[in-house]
Parts: C-alpha cells; structure tokens; sequence
C-alpha cells in the first residue's frame, strides 16, 4: 500500500492530539474548557503563512450548528419534556418493580431496557431519556448514581449496534460501502448487537461493578438530612404502606381518627384510583384503602400485629408520589408578621389548607412531638413538617412563613401533558425512522413540539440542556475536521497499514477492529467510520490479490461496529453526557472500561466471523 508523506500541517496536527489527549487524561483543566482552548488554538494557528490551511477559519465554529450537536439540544429537550409529566418516571417505578432495590438486579434491568432502546433511536437519545430514570432510581432506592450510569451507557453504546438506525456509524456503513457491493439490512447486525448487549450485563454482574466509583451524591445527602432531624427534632420516623383488608376496624374512621388512636401521621391515601400526600385530617378512609403511614419503629410494629392490616416495609403504591424528587421533610418558621401567630395546627387546619403534616415544633431549646395539635404557635416557631414538595414551593411566596428548607426539586411536574409529550415523541421517532430528513430536524420537530403543547416554557427547555456537553462536542468537531482534512488520519492509518506485511485473515481484521476503537478515542465514532470503512475495503480487497481469504464486506463492517468501542475516555457523546450527573473523572471511565473494551472487541470479532 502506497505510503503519504509527512507534511508540516500534519505534524502540527499529531502535536495538538497529543496535547488534546493529555489534557483529557491529566484533567489539568475541565474538559470542555479543554475542548475550547484546542479550538482556539487552532483558530490561532492559521496565522501562520504555512498553516493557513490547517483549518478554514470560517468554519471553525461550524461545530456548534453541527447535526449531530442540534440532535444533543433536542433530545435533551425532549427528555426533559417526557420526564416533567411522568413517562421516564413510571419506566423507573416498573424497572424497580421488576427488579427490587439492590444493584445486582437493577442495574441488568436498567442497561438491558436502555440498550435494546438504544437499538431504534440514537445513543446519544436514549442516553438523556434514561438519565432522569436512573435519577429516579437512585433517589428512590439510595443506591449511589454513579455505579448506575456507567453501566448504563456502556450497553447504550452497545445496543446502538442492534440496528443499521442505532449508531451514527451503522446509519453511514452503506453509503461509505463501493457501488457494486451489497448494502447490509436493517437487522443484519441484530445477533451481534443483542451478544454484545448480554455482555456488558454480565459483564458488571459477575466482576464489573468493582471497577464501579463511588461519588457521594443525593443518597448521601439523604443520610445527612435525615441524621439532622433525629438529632434537631427527636424524630426517628419511617414510612409504611398499610393496606386494609375487608373487614378493617379502620374503614370508616377519618384520618383524624386513626392518628390520634395510633399515635403515627397518614401521609398519604390511595381510594378510588387516587393518591393524595398529606391528606386532610377529615377524610373518611374507605374499605380497602392504601395508606402511607409515617411513624416511630414501635409504632409501626403495633400495626404490623393488626391482623386487619397488610403492612408492607416496601412502597408500591405510593413508590412514585412519596419519592425523594417529590416529597420529604422540610422546615418551615413562623415569622413575627404570621397571621398564624396564637393559632394551632389543628384551627389553620395545615395540611388541609397547606399541605404540611406537621410532626415536630421547636421552639427555643424545647423541641415539642406531642399533641402538636392543639398547641398555639408563636413567632419564631420551626415547624418540622413532611410535604410534597410542590406544596412547599408556594409557601416561599406566602408571608405567614419564612421556609428554611432550600434544596429540593422545584420541577413543576404536568402529568396532564403526558399524552401530548408521548404523541410528540412519537412524532419525532417517526420522522426519524420513515422520512429522509435529517435527524436533527426530526429531533428538534419533538422538542420544538414539547414547547408548543405546554410540556415545557421555553426558559424550561433552555435549563435542560447541558451546555457543558454542547461544547465539549462542538469543539472537538473542527480539530476532527483538522485530521481529516490535512491528511494526518491517512497517513497514520498508511503507515500502520504497509507496516503489517502477511497476515492471517483474523489478525488483519482485529487490527482493523483495534485501529477503529484507538480512532474512535481521539476523533468522533463518525470521522473514525468515515476515514477507516474505505481502507478497510482496501486492505481487504489487496489481501484477496494476495491468496488471503478476506471479506471487505465484513471489514467494512467490522469497523462500523468497533466505533462504539468508545468506554475508556469521555469523547464519546453518551460518555460526555452522563460524566457530569454522575460526578466522573477520566480516570473513572479508564478503570471501568477497561475490561469492556477488550470484551468488546472479542464478541464482536467472534459474532462477525460466525454470522459472516
């Protein structure tokens, strides 16, 4: 094979990948101020005469109105959208149902649902649609985030290769391909996806998850806000589902009635197909009801005694309304101005009128737990109460209390909008799937979608995306450009190349796999797949001269899949997305995806060579 030689501009280029590769490695700066400053620095460089064409300046932010980064702003959007009403949220609540609470069972379950999702829409989709799930899961089960999303975006990247629509790389395969070869089929690579996907679960199931980091994030603050209370107030409260059989002494009885008997709080009911948290003390609770009920470790063992109760130490019903996003303990003070001042809970009826089961008030240096009801508030009373927490967003507004209580979700949710976000995501998938449009158009037809319906408001849209991740990608995309267009990524794969000699026809191809994967690091899966799938079909097509049995089908195709051996560095976008909510360093992924990245490469290899 004819080998290029080394220009100025393509020693220049080698300098500043390698300068991009140790400041990714180093974290000497953040990433995307990293991806910044190599842009700019390539910008800068085209001042000099013999680098004048190192890059066109008028397209070195060409980056930022790239498709593949519209199609990151639109799926985030539409992510955001499906979340606020509910979707992802339910698909959390079935995944737990599915799978309980540990990690051994959920996390197979969350990256098996993602990847084969990830088969029929882009990675980069799937992966923002299943963070706020993973988020869901994390807040309702206490299991840490970022042992979650790893492995959730590792088998996003492998089950991009379920289908010829799932990868940016696979969708390019056939138009790279020479005319005269036959084009692969939309689920030609199907059982090579599904292996793939089967091993990353087992993968993190039988060894992988102590490469896992640990990054402490809500669950531990959970702990601490929760440790806070029972040292502040005294409390030492956990929360039970109780559902009453037939002939409960409890049907019929009010909410009032039940919590003085018992000494617990009903925070929540479920009749007639309706939930309600913090439910007014005058409900009558109905035959069969469900009720979520708060109260100290002794007093829930009374009620576990009650053989007209089915207590239930897990939350099914009311697993989603009383989650850590939606409800929680709070602290709320009554101010000198208070209209509430000289009145008790019971008379302002607090949780009828405001939403808040009060189960504690401190006052001075005494902290008073029982018979609250009747008690009457004074200025500078701190009421420590459980709530939804849309009930307390608007207490910040209401004078007659000063709410202490500052980090909880302030996401207004619209489950009323659940079937105008399903229908436009619907809309989206199938623009993408049946039309030739770019997939940046389908994607922001759904996100420009969820804004029309009243899913999200504009300033909505614009919080959910991360522009973190926008610019981290747009900026690697014209050093990308750079390789490609000075011929620095031809002459490393020449060189490499000519240097093999005679080979066997595996070994030549896991080159070709290995070579893929180390240009998919440096450069995106896409210039990776551009630049390899026709020296691919070259390296084949001269080893067939040669006697040797290679297919450059199959070599094409190798390298098509290799792109999404992309675990051990977050230039892939499903990595760059998920290192911020997860609190990952380089290092996390270098550690996790080691494995994997060999893993992948001898499934992958395996399948090809079975299949084809």
């Amino acid at each position: 094979m004819e080998t290029i030689p080394l220009t100025p501009q393509m020693v220049v280029v080698l300098c500043i990948l390698a300068l991009t590769v140790v400041l990714f490695i180093t974290e000497a700066v953040r990433l995307d101020v990293a991806a910044l400053s190599v842009l700019v620095l390539l910008g800068l460089l085209t001042l000099i005469p013999p680098l004048e064409g190192l890059v066109d300046a008028r397209e070195l932010f060409v980056g930022f109105s790239s498709n593949a980064v519209i199609s990151i702003i639109a799926v985030m959007i539409i992510g955001a959208g499906l979340n606020r009403t509910g979707v992802m949220a339910r698909l959390a609540t079935w995944i737990m149902r599915l799978g309980g609470r540990t990690e051994r069972t959920v996390i197979p379950l969350i990256s098996g649902t993602a990847g084969l999702i990830s088969g029929f829409m882009q990675n980069i989709g799937t992966a923002a649609l299943f963070l706020p799930v993973v988020s869901s899961i994390s807040a309702r089960t206490g299991l840490v985030m970022s042992r979650l999303l790893i492995p959730m975006g590792f088998c996003v990247m492998m089950g991009g290769t379920l289908t010829l629509i799932g990868s940016s790389p696979l969708i390019l395969l056939n138009d790279l391909l020479p005319r005269d070869m036959e084009p692969f089929r939309l689920f030609d690579v199907t059982p090579i996806g599904l292996a793939l996907i089967l091993t990353g679960i087992l993968y993190f199931a039988l060894g992988g998850q102590r490469m896992l980091p640990v990054v402490k994030g809500d669950s531990a603050s959970a702990e601490s806000l929760m440790d806070y209370y029972r040292e502040v107030y005294g409390l030492e409260y956990a929360v039970r589902e109780v559902k009453l059989k037939a002939q409960a002494a409890w049907a019929g009885q009010t909410v009032d009635d039940i919590e003085k008997t018992h000494g617990v709080v009903v925070v929540g009911t479920f009749m007639n197909g309706e939930i309600r948290v913090g439910p007014w003390r005058g409900l009558t609770v109905e035959p069969k009801a469900t009720l979520a009920i708060m109260g100290s470790q002794q007093q829930l063992t009374e009620l576990e005694n009650d053989e007209d109760l089915a207590v239930s130490y897990e939350l099914y019903v009311f697993d989603d309304a009383l989650s850590r996003v939606k409800a929680g303990m709070a602290e709320v003070v009554i101010p000198p101005n208070s209209n509430l001042i000289g009145r008790s809970v019971t008379e302002v009826a607090m949780r009828k009128t405001y939403g808040l089961s009060v189960l504690a008030i401190h006052r001075g240096e005494e902290t008073i737990r029982k018979d609250l009801r009747d008690v009457p508030l004074r200025s500078g009373d701190t009421l420590a109460c459980h709530c939804a927490w849309n009930a307390l967003s608007p207490l910040e507004r209401n004078p007659d209390f000063v709410v202490v209580t500052s980090e909880y979700p302030r996401e207004v949710m619209r489950p009323q909008k659940v079937y105008f976000a399903v229908g436009v995501f619907c809309l989206a998938m199938a623009l993408v799937l049946f039309t030739d449009l770019r997939l940046s158009l389908c994607l922001m037809v759904g996100a420009l979608g969820m804004i029309l319906t009243g899913v999200l408001s504009i300033d909505e849209a614009y919080k959910a995306i991360s522009w973190r991740t926008v610019f981290l990608l747009a900026c690697m995309i014209p050093l990308g450009m750079a390789v490609e267009d000075t011929g620095t990524a031809n002459w490393i794969a020449s060189h490499v190349l000519a240097s093999l000699g005679e080979l066997p026809t595996w070994m030549l191809q896991a080159f070709v796999a290995i070579l893929a994967t180390f240009f998919t690091l440096i450069l995106s899966h896409v210039g990776a797949t551009v630049l390899l799938v026709p020296l691919a079909v070259n390296l084949a097509t001269t080893a067939q001269e040669m006697g040797i049995d290679a297919d450059p089908r199959m070599f094409a195709l190798t390298v098509a899949i290799a792109t999404s051996n992309a675990f051990l560095i977050p230039t892939n976008p499903v990595n760059a997305l998920i290192m911020g909510p997860g609190g990952y360093r380089v290092k996390d992924f270098m550690k996790a995806g080691a494995g994997m990245t060999v893993l992948f490469l001898i499934v992958s290899l395996v399948m090809l060579n079975l299949l084809f």
